[in-house]
């Protein structure tokens, strides 16, 4: 029981012992609620104390102290602190009222700490503004609508603290300046022209975070101020993805997606910022993969394409099969420069190697998807490769070449046949694209395709041991008996082209919550925060203390039970089952609170 000794201590005028002592008062109030009671007139006298940093502590810690008790001791420290003479007691004071509303809102409003902490925003502080902001962003999170509630007046002071207080106040002013919409084009220009300098700040958050503003602003800015905002942005984010920290460089990258997607043509001038270097980590390298086809354009495609083709003899597996899809994708994108893909396609398909021919003939069936009829002189060296694959995609991607030009192919019906003998062996993927192939063949070249159909139909239906496979048969089956018309309408219509814009856009209305949660989490996941974060309801539950100085215990638990009229229980010797309550979990520090004040 070393909790009473502690708190002795706590009359000691050493700063350093003092802070130890409240620490340790925030770490194990919540297990000894009764006790913490015994230090409350020491907070208030410490809150008076001439020594700012002594007040400030004393108050931190009452407010970090999640004791319902504690509140009614907490209410005229905080009330003083907020007028205090020093900045530093009145921007811990701003912090405080955003923990006293987590714990007892009504009070709080009532005592009017939310407006006292709104004017706080004009405060001389920069400080001061940038907790005040902080905290009641805070509250606003917690009951779900803006607190804040900015106006021209407050815009101009947060543009004025802007450039005094704290790279993590500015990151604080910056987020509330993006979700401020300005009433007129000059007052998005000044929200800009303010915002600018902060883009060649050391911290990356204060970086994104003027990026976020300027996106968010700049379309209602002149054409002029318009212009330079951007090529300065562009510049700050191309040095963003050359810093050392690989993790720093990809969080860069995965903003830099939806950046680009609001300004295509931001980074053209850049586009060898975003090469793979030999020693990014492979989740670098992907996204950089990722960017470099957003950027291609047959502009730039060429630069772009002699890169990917020296990606796609490298030693990593996994970034190869990567650099080939890749090559893929900028030939769907940008329709001029498919002969010069197809050229480096081949290229690969000679290189011999299993794995870089099987992503090359992926690749070359998508190319076939989406410009049907064209580049058929690429089948013979297709077909070359046959032995080499041993993958499930690329047999398949494989059979659907040999299936969709079955009257092209001279022997397509051996090529097809060569499967037929492993065909319980194959994935159902596999085997769902050879019954599709063989029934193409047959509508194709019925004399050809006759034997085979039988075959593989009589296999599909009857030997094989997957619902979708058996599914694919008999509906194969019964479209051919029906009406041989009707089968050739269904099974070799014309297919949908490949929009190569599906895998990279995102809609524009997620894009606009993304490019507000800018430098966040979401802004990294892609996912706007709502779809995994549970939004904050109401205040966090806290402890209660009697005025006894005994912690209240729940209703239920509270009440015992009574035997009405003098009845015995039924039998004396069944004995109820309490559940175990579970332990209370001690009461984490909050480390960003500390910081922050």
């Amino acid at each position: 029981m070393l909790f009473p000794d502690v708190i002795s201590c706590i009359h000691d005028k050493t700063l350093e012992l003092k802070k130890l002592v409240y620490l340790y008062l925030i770490n194990y109030a919540r297990a000894k609620p009764e006790l913490i009671i015994l230090a409350v007139n020491t907070f208030v006298r410490d809150c008076e104390d001439p020594n700012p940093l002594i007040r400030a502590l004393a108050l931190r810690t009452m407010a970090c102290i999640r004791v319902r008790k504690i509140v009614e001791y907490l209410m005229m420290p905080l009330g003083k602190c907020i007028d205090d003479v020093d900045p530093y007691v009145r921007k811990t004071a701003a912090i405080c009222v955003s923990k006293f509303y987590d714990m007892d809102p009504q009070r709080c409003e009532d005592e009017g700490f939310i407006e006292r902490l709104r004017r706080m925003i004009g405060d001389s502080s920069p400080m001061v503004v940038a907790n005040a902001v902080a905290s009641l962003c805070d509250i606003g999170d917690t009951i779900g609508y803006d607190v804040l509630r900015l106006k021209p007046k407050l815009v101009n002071k947060l543009l004025a603290a802007l450039n005094e207080c704290s790279e993590w106040g500015q990151i604080v002013l910056l987020d509330a300046l993006a979700a401020y919409i300005p009433e007129d084009e000059n007052e998005a220009m000044l929200i800009v022209e303010k915002t600018i300098p902060r883009l060649q700040h050391v911290n990356s958050a204060v970086m994104l975070g003027a990026v976020k503003v300027i996106l968010l602003n700049v379309e209602d800015c002149d054409e002029e101020l318009s212009k330079t905002a951007l090529n300065k942005m562009a510049r700050a984010l191309v040095t963003l993805v050359s810093v050392d920290s690989a993790e720093l460089r990809y969080v860069a990258l995965r903003n830099l997606r939806l950046v680009i997607q609001k300004v295509p043509n931001l980074l053209s001038k850049n586009i060898q910022a975003f090469f793979c270097k030999y020693n990014d980590p492979f989740y670098v390298k992907m996204e950089k993969l990722e960017l470099l086809i957003s950027l291609a354009t047959p502009k730039f495609m060429e630069k772009i394409l002699n890169e990917l083709k020296d990606y796609a003899t490298e030693a990593d597996i996994d970034f190869v099969r990567a650099a080939v899809r890749a090559i893929g994708r900028c030939a769907l994108k940008v329709e001029s420069m498919v002969d010069k893909c197809i050229s480096v396609l081949l290229t690969l398909l000679q290189s011999k190697v299993s794995y870089v021919v099987q992503e090359a003939v992926i690749v070359v069936r998508d190319i076939f998807r989406m410009y049907p009829g064209k580049y058929t002189s690429v089948i013979v060296p297709l077909c070359a490769v046959l032995d080499l694959l041993d993958e499930p995609e690329a047999k398949a991607s494989m059979m659907w070449v040999v299936g969709e030009y079955a009257d092209i192919i001279d022997n397509a019906a051996e090529l097809l046949d060569a499967f037929l003998d492993s065909f319980h062996d194959e994935t159902p993927e596999v085997q769902v694209e050879l019954l599709t192939a063989v029934v193409k063949l047959f509508l194709k070249q019925p004399a050809q395709g006759q034997e085979l159909v039988t075959a593989v139909l009589t296999m599909s239906t009857e030997e094989s041991t997957n619902a979708d496979v058996r599914d694919r048969g008999y509906m194969y089956w019964r479209l051919l008996s029906s009406d041989a018309k009707i089968a050739r309408s269904v099974v070799l219509r014309e297919k949908p082209k490949i929009d190569p814009k599906l895998e990279e856009m995102i809609d524009d209305e997620t894009l606009q919550k993304l490019l507000e949660e800018l430098g966040m989490v979401s802004s990294v996941y892609h996912k706007p925060a709502e779809e995994f974060i549970t939004p904050k309801v109401g205040p966090a539950p806290i402890d209660e203390i009697g005025d006894d100085g005994n912690v209240d215990l729940d209703e239920e638990s509270e009440e015992e039970d009574e035997d009405e009229d003098g009845e015995e229980d039924e039998d004396i010797f069944e004995e109820e089952e309490e559940e175990e309550q579970p332990k209370e979990e001690e009461n984490e520090v909050n480390f960003l609170f500390w910081g922050v004040c």
